[in-house]
């Protein structure tokens, strides 16, 4: 047979995938499912909960044909019976209802689909305002829609600070999808948080459904208007497992004590209700597991399905560790780690040894000969204040003639990581460092990341730069790329080029700033700052009159407890002219990069592209503004931009309904994904949606992004400096894809560890109260945006103290109308009416379980006034120039 084979690759946790592999289930003693299929060809016997895959030849000539469909299958993390895969015309996903028609595919893997017969597609009411079925639910907004915030660093080394601030952002982004950085995952979505349905009942396999969340299948769908049907299909092939097939989750004791498989298993109860249960052979499990199965209540354990057979409701797993108490940081980071199929594990000595080994390191002679020497010039990093890889750095020379020479000049990584070596396969197949909120799973070893690479102050470094003539408006007159010498003069945080650029005439007193060498006066520095915000200035206000679009949604930054990591607070990220100085800059040279490189290799080009948004998650958006009568023009990026910017004020509700709205923009919008020039036929599918342009790629983070560095080597092979990139196009566009799926993966952890610090700092400080705004109204419960934290929460009625609540349609708009029991028995019930955009006052409390916590509405007699006022915090987070900037 040729499909695939379920018996993966079991590592060691923390080591480089492929490296060893572990004993298939055969090795495990009987399975589970081995009664029931021992003789097949028995008339009568048990028959398969599960179809068996297709014959590969099969599949190929299907999809060729058009009778199958491929696409990334996305299970909805809120109703776990409920899968998706995007219809390649960009219409409405393709419905997959339930476990078994799943066919044993788990959540972002390659599926290929057959679709059923038209009486079997699932109906979708018009007037369902529940619009979950449609959500991407993790939110696939590319970076360049967001501000370039940097991931924070480690924070070994800052021992003189007590509290550190950091901010959860995605890992760098430079902004170009549009977006600010998203949270729409940030609670509902994020697994362990989730307000789940009860595990009850999930042991025959399939999914409860609670009261509010039920689809009406009606018997006749003829009867219906063709639109309400949503094609539905079942899975019959696995193209490619991208899930890594680990969770984590707790250890149960099955329920019938007199089975034979009580005697050889236990039940494994995955945390993310989108995996399987499992079946772990007790041997794996600790030896008084079965005899003290309650001291094992709240340990998490990590598992890999190794088999999952076609007579089996659940998957067979090994048990690969037992990670510690469930809501702890670094057992639940490690889980989402392995999860995920995050590489943390140290780099071995084969690796390291492609390091330079006397150290420490200088620049050889030869090198002077062929760079061009910019080490007398006034060049400085701007970067978060706890960055330790510092990738880029700006400079800026006044011209005689008024105009100015500004250079981005990035760290030179490929210098050091030789192609083919050790370190460069580790470095692709990482592909990406991970920010998390605590730390960095780095893509490099420290010493190349921190040190070698790093443009650390006042020490000689190999760079490449792009070097521009550009008129004070930002007008390009000349552009020169090559590989650099230069010796930065300063580290600056992001908050000292803010108060540089909000202090233009007065001196800023030398005790502010960080150390500057003796070379190049604070002055020079200061003035070269200005220079830049106003050139940056003009830059971005013409980006964003030629079309560009960006999503600002909230970001968290969190002040943790340096002693015991703990979360002590957080507050919303904020973005300022000193972020948005260098974001421009970066997407500058990305963009001047994506010309030079597809000018010189038009077919082996390593570009970024984003698709324009699915449209028909648009379509219900157009048609929901048009209802609530917002006036938001979705027909370009630069139109969704202008009505975002121009239709709001600025009043506190004006505030929070944008918030709200921008969430809900970023819905329908794609990733930004990295592509090989000669796979793509169409040269209107290069562009990029969000900042509207025809070639964009990536080129300013090669210490954190693998796509960075072959666009360095591209880059080199265009100047002559080196043979062209010995890489076929189809090689090329592989590495690219197993970029885009790291890439992603490490945006799902960043928004899983921000969930988790979150949900900690509730259980630690909470209850929480803030102010809310509505964004969905369902029959049963209602969705908010917590304005307060940028975290979304779904709010259930009947958690509620009501005497009754009642929904109803008033024209097409849903309104939920709550009536609470009155706290005085002479009082009449108060009554609250909740619609799209009502702002509600919440409380986020932590639940009994680890690390869950719900939202519920406060009483709206004890209102004051609506919600608590800003605190006066105005600590800083760390935001990566470049990060925010643009993916």
């Amino acid at each position: 047979m040729s499909h695939p084979d379920y018996r993966m690759n079991l590592r060691p946790l923390g080591t480089p995938r492929g490296v060893s592999t572990v004993a298939g289930p055969h090795d495990i003693g009987a399975s589970p499912g081995d009664k029931k299929s021992k003789n097949k060809s028995t008339r009568g016997k048990k028959k398969s909960i599960f179809e068996t895959y297709m014959f590969k030849e099969d599949v190929s000539e299907g999809l060729k044909r058009g009778t199958l469909i491929q696409g990334v299958l996305r299970i909805n993390p809120k109703k776990f019976h409920e899968a998706f895969i995007p219809s390649p015309d960009g219409d409405r996903d393709i419905f997959i209802d339930g476990v078994v028609a799943r066919n044993r595919a788990l959540n972002g893997d390659l599926v290929v689909v057959k679709l059923l017969p038209e009486e079997q597609w699932k109906v979708v009411k018009p007037e369902n305002n529940d619009k979950e079925t449609e959500a991407a639910y993790e939110s696939d907004i590319p970076e360049e829609l967001c501000g370039r915030h940097l991931p924070q660093q480690s924070l070994k080394s800052y021992n003189d600070s007590p509290d550190v601030i950091i901010e959860a952002q995605f890992d760098g982004s430079d902004s170009e999808d549009g977006h600010g950085i998203t949270q729409n995952v940030l609670v509902d979505d994020v697994k362990k948080l989730s307000v789940c349905v009860s595990e009850k009942g999930r042991e025959d396999g399939d999914a409860p459904v609670t009261k509010d969340e039920t689809t009406c299948i009606s018997q006749d769908t003829r009867a219906l208007p063709e639109k309400s049907l949503q094609r539905s299909a079942k899975v019959v092939y696995i193209l490619e497992k991208k899930h890594s097939r680990a969770a984590t989750g707790f250890l149960k004791l099955l329920a019938d004590k007199n089975s034979e498989l009580f005697r050889k298993y236990a039940l494994f109860s995955p945390s993310d209700h989108r995996v399987p249960r499992i079946y772990v052979p007790l041997k794996d499990c600790p030896q008084d597991f079965v005899a003290r199965p309650k001291d094992y209540a709240n340990t998490l354990f990590i598992c890999r399905i190794v088999d999952w057979k076609e007579d089996c409701n659940f998957a067979l797993g090994q048990l690969a560790k037992s990670l510690g108490q469930a809501g702890e940081i670094e057992p639940e980071t490690e889980g989402i780690l392995t999860e995920y199929g995050v590489d943390f594990s140290d780099f071995s000595s084969e690796v390291l040894e492609c390091l330079p080994q006397g150290l420490p390191w200088t620049i050889p002679p030869e090198e002077f000969s062929k760079r061009r020497d910019l080490r007398k010039d006034c060049i400085f990093t701007i970067d978060p204040s706890t960055a330790r890889d510092l990738d880029d750095a700006l400079s800026c020379k006044p011209l005689a003639d008024g105009n100015f020479e500004v250079g981005v000049h990035i760290a030179d990584v490929s210098y050091f990581v030789p192609e083919g070596s050790d370190l460069d396969k580790v470095a692709a197949e990482r592909a990406t460092s991970v920010y998390l909120v605590q730390k960095v799973v780095p893509m490099l070893p420290r010493l190349l990341c921190e040190e070698l690479c790093s443009l650390n102050p006042m020490s000689d470094k190999l760079t490449f730069s792009v070097i521009w003539t550009l008129t004070p408006e930002g007008k390009i007159l000349d552009e020169w790329f090559g590989r650099t010498i230069i010796c930065s003069c300063t580290k600056l945080s992001y908050e000292h080029a803010q108060s540089m650029i909000e202090s233009p005439t007065e001196k800023i007193p030398a005790k502010e700033l960080p150390p500057i060498s003796p070379e190049h006066s604070s002055e020079e520095v200061h003035q070269a700052v200005l220079n830049l915000h106003q050139i940056a200035k003009q830059l971005r206000q013409q980006r964003f009159a030629d079309g560009a679009l960006r999503l600002d949604q909230l970001k968290l930054a969190f002040t943790l407890d340096h002693e015991t990591g703990l979360p002590q607070g957080c507050h919303i990220y904020e973005y300022r002219d000193s972020n948005k100085l260098v974001e421009e800059f970066m997407l500058l040279a990305n963009m001047a990069v994506a010309h030079k490189i597809h000018r010189a290799f038009p077919e082996q080009a390593l570009l970024r592209r984003h698709p324009p948004p699915q449209t028909r998650m648009l379509n219900d958006l157009v048609e929901f503004c048009d209802q609530m009568g917002l006036p938001v023009d979705f027909s370009s990026a630069g139109a969704l931009n202008k009505s975002l910017t121009q239709t709001f004020g600025d009043d506190k509700y004006s505030l929070a309904r944008k918030e709200v709205l921008t969430n809900m923009c970023s819905r329908p919008m794609q990733m930004a994904l990295y592509f090989c020039s000669g796979l793509l036929q169409d040269p209107a599918q290069f562009r990029h949606y969000a900042l509207n342009v025809p070639l964009y790629t990536h080129f300013t983070s090669p210490i954190r992004r693998f796509a960075d560095v072959l666009v360095h080597r591209l880059l080199a092979a265009a100047l002559g400096y080196r043979e062209q990139l010995d890489m076929a196009p189809d090689t090329l566009q592989k590495q690219a894809d197993h970029c885009n799926d790291r890439r992603m993966a490490s945006k799902r952890v960043q928004e899983l560890s921000t969930g988790l610090f979150f949900a900690v700092l509730v259980k630690e400080s909470g209850p929480l109260e803030s102010e809310a705004m509505v964004m969905g109204v369902l029959n049963q419960a209602f969705d908010v945006l917590v304005l307060r934290y940028g975290v979304q929460k779904r709010i259930y009625c009947n958690a509620l103290a009501l005497r009754s609540h009642h929904f109803q349609k008033v024209g097409k708009k849903p309104e939920l109308t709550l009536v609470w029991e009155p706290e005085d028995m002479e009082q009449d019930p108060a009554q609250q009416v909740i619609t799209i955009f009502s702002l509600v006052e919440v409380v986020l409390q932590a639940e009994s379980t680890a690390l869950k916590y719900s939202a519920i509405l406060k009483r709206p007699d004890t209102h004051g006034h609506l919600g608590p006022e800003k605190e006066e915090e105005e600590e800083e987070s760390d935001g990566d120039p470049e990060d925010s900037s643009t993916s």
